[in-house]
C-alpha cells in the first residue's frame, strides 16, 4: 500500500512542479547567461585605511606590474656573489691554500690600478 501511495505523490509532484533539466543536459546549458565578472572590492572601504594595505587587495594591471621579480634583483644577486667568493676564500685560506679575490670597489683593485700607472 505505501509503495502505492509514494508511486501517486511521486507522480503528482513531478506532474505539478516539473524540474529543472539536468546539469549535464543540453537545455540546461543552453539556459544558463553568461556570469558578469564581480570585482572583489566592490564597495568601498568602511574604515581609513593605509595606501599599502589597499594595494594588497586591489587588483593588478598589466602595466604596473614589473617584470623582475623582487626576489631576483641583481644588486642582491652581486652581493652575494661578493660574500660566497669571501666564504671560499676563508675556507681555502683555513686549508693553507691562497685564494685571490676580488670584487667591485675592493681596495686591492685600486691598488692594482695605481700599480699599473706607476709601471707604465
Amino acid at each position: 500500500m505505501r509503495d502505492c501511495i509514494s508511486r501517486a505523490l511521486s507522480w503528482v509532484l513531478s506532474v505539478l512542479a516539473p524540474r529543472r533539466p539536468g546539469r549535464h543536459s543540453a537545455a540546461f546549458l543552453d539556459d544558463q547567461a553568461e556570469p558578469t565578472p564581480v570585482a572583489s572590492w566592490t564597495k568601498p572601504w568602511p574604515t581609513p585605511t593605509p595606501e599599502h594595505v589597499r594595494a594588497l587587495y586591489t587588483p593588478l594591471r598589466g602595466e604596473e606590474v614589473s617584470l623582475i621579480r623582487p626576489y631576483c634583483r641583481m644588486d642582491d644577486t652581486l652581493e652575494l656573489r661578493a660574500i660566497c667568493e669571501r666564504r671560499r676564500a676563508a675556507v681555502l685560506a683555513t686549508l693553507g691554500v691562497d685564494w685571490p679575490y676580488g670584487y667591485d670597489g675592493d681596495q686591492f683593485q685600486a691598488l692594482s690600478t695605481g700599480a699599473m700607472a706607476v709601471t707604465a
